[in-house]
């Protein structure tokens, strides 16, 4: 599949020698910038995203503020961020790391937060690849609804474990991925070990 297409006519019928690429069109299906999974449709479609971007709406903040880290999914606490488990993840065992604080720019960031920021994320990918082995890591933060932060108000570094084939006929197929393994046993594992993974990098 190339991404190009023939250009129709108001018609319908193709304009002959005329091809267009559909990456230049928004909202075109491509690998890139979408991932096909169906739980992912209930984020899509707006359920759990907040009303406003306040703090008192923010389920980040919600998940900051809470005193029982096994159902808010946090993984590891720091003095200025935290980790969690993406509700919707991409793959088993997607993090986010973020900042307790209600900031939605990188730039807003204390250079301890920003520190914080970073060490946490590296922890996170040794964490990761102690309990499963992933063949790569994504790392991305998107700033802004138009660059695809879904939640912008309240900055998060995505951690992403990949690994080879996990992009297989399904998605192109059956327009499914399949996540084989429940958000909180991911959670548990990655809890468990993150000092263990951590301990030999003097990173706890």
């Amino acid at each position: 599949m190339t991404g190009a297409a023939e250009q129709l006519d108001s018609a319908g019928q193709a304009i002959p020698g005329v091809i267009e690429d559909t990456f230049d069109h928004p909202g075109v299906p491509d690998a890139f910038q979408r991932l096909w999974v169906p739980h992912r449709m209930v984020y899509i479609g707006g359920q759990d995203k907040p009303e406003d971007p306040s703090a008192p709406k923010c389920p980040f903040c919600r998940a900051a503020a809470s005193d029982d880290d096994a159902a808010s999914l946090v993984v590891r606490r720091g003095s200025q961020c935290f980790t969690l488990m993406n509700l919707y993840p991409y793959n088993p065992g997607h993090l986010l790391v973020l900042p307790y604080r209600h900031v939605a720019d990188y730039t807003e960031l204390t250079d301890a937060e920003r520190i914080e920021l970073g060490e946490m994320t590296a922890q996170a990918m040794r964490t990761l690849r102690y309990v499963s082995g992933p063949d790569g890591i994504n790392l991305g933060m998107n700033q802004g609804e138009v660059a695809g932060a879904g939640i912008a108000a309240h900055l998060h570094q995505h951690v992403v474990p990949r690994w080879r084939g996990d992009a297989n006929f399904l998605p192109i197929v059956a327009q499914t991925k399949a996540v084989p393994q429940l958000l909180d046993d991911a959670r548990q594992a990655l809890t468990q070990a993150w000092d263990a993974a951590n301990s030999a990098a003097g990173a706890e």
